[in-house]
């Protein structure tokens, strides 16, 4: 079976406050996670999001941004967009020509699962190619607007077929 990629489409325009870092080592995630959290903490931000849809925000973050540190590298950028109906988050790393591959026929205990967890939080999302630059991102929903409906682009993980007798 080939390899499935995830979906190639340029980064949203989305209106809002903007944040970025720079993520220079796997162990900053945690102290740029714990800034996102308190900015997203704050009563102008919380009191038009769900704590679900905050923590679900925290969660994408962490998987995109140790994906962009363990299999892009280079100066890894991360960027929030806070608008009312949710975020955009983009990640982005200096490997253009690494798209962002979801696990496919692996077992879950072997981990690599990141991507599906991205997708099934997310309204929306894709990757694009700059000139040096990847750019990996997902618009997440703020959980007080309906949504119309999740994407089903990246294949479902699939558990080995058990031994047959």
């Amino acid at each position: 079976m080939g390899q499935e990629t995830w979906p190639h489409a340029p980064v949203p325009s989305v209106a809002g406050d903007v944040w970025h870092w720079q993520l220079e080592a796997m162990h900053v995630v945690s102290r740029v996670r714990s800034d996102l959290r308190a900015r997203i903490a704050h009563p102008s931000v919380s009191s038009s999001s769900t704590d679900d849809a905050r923590d679900g925000l925290l969660l994408v973050f962490e998987e995109l941004a140790s994906n962009a540190l363990r299999h892009g590298g280079g100066d890894v950028r991360a960027l929030v967009v806070a608008s009312p109906a949710g975020w955009l988050l983009d990640l982005s790393d200096e490997a253009p020509e690494r798209p962002p591959v979801p696990a496919v026929d692996r077992d879950p205990s072997l981990g690599g699962m990141g991507l599906h967890l991205v997708a099934q939080l997310s309204v929306d999302y894709g990757w694009e190619r700059r000139p040096g630059r990847k750019h990996v991102w997902s618009r997440l929903p703020s959980g007080l607007e309906p949504i119309e409906g999740f994407s089903d682009q990246v294949p479902a993980p699939r558990a080995p077929e058990a031994p047959r007798d």
